[in-house]
C-alpha cells in the first residue's frame, strides 16, 4: 500500500520559513495532481495549494504570496515552501496526491500523516 511521507514540520519563529515535503514511500508512476491542506483543532481542514503534473499551481488567498508550492517529478515528491510565517499559519499540514501507481493503474487519491507546524510569536 503506498504511503504519503510528510516531512519538514516543526516549531519556527513568526516570520520564518519552513519546507514542507511530500514523498510516496514506494516507486510509482506518477503524482498527478498533488495538493496542501492544513488543520488546527475543533476546525475543518482547509485547502491550501496544488500543483498540477504540469506545473500550474493554485493558492488559498490567505497564503498567496507566501507560499510555494512545488514538485520533482522524477523523485515523485511535492514540496510547499513557507515563507513569513504567521501565528496563525500554526496547524497540521496534510499532503494529498493522485496517484498513478504504474502506468495502467487508475488515478487513486492518498493523504498523508500530517506533519505539524508551530509557530511562535
Amino acid at each position: 500500500q503506498v504511503q504519503l511521507v510528510e516531512s519538514g514540520g516543526g516549531l519556527v519563529q513568526a516570520g520564518g520559513s519552513l519546507r514542507l515535503s511530500c514523498k510516496a514511500s514506494e516507486p510509482i508512476f506518477s503524482i498527478n495532481t498533488g495538493a496542501w491542506y492544513r488543520q488546527t483543532p475543533g476546525n475543518q481542514r482547509e485547502w491550501v495549494a496544488s500543483i498540477v503534473i504540469a506545473g500550474a499551481t493554485n493558492y488559498a488567498d490567505s497564503v498567496k504570496g507566501r507560499f510555494a508550492i512545488s514538485r520533482d517529478n522524477a523523485e515523485n515528491t511535492v514540496y510547499l515552501q513557507i515563507n513569513s510565517l504567521k501565528t496563525e499559519d500554526a496547524a497540521v499540514y496534510y499532503c494529498n496526491a493522485e496517484i498513478r501507481r504504474t502506468v495502467s493503474s487508475r488515478k487513486e487519491t492518498y493523504w498523508g500523516q500530517g506533519t505539524k507546524v508551530t509557530v511562535s510569536s
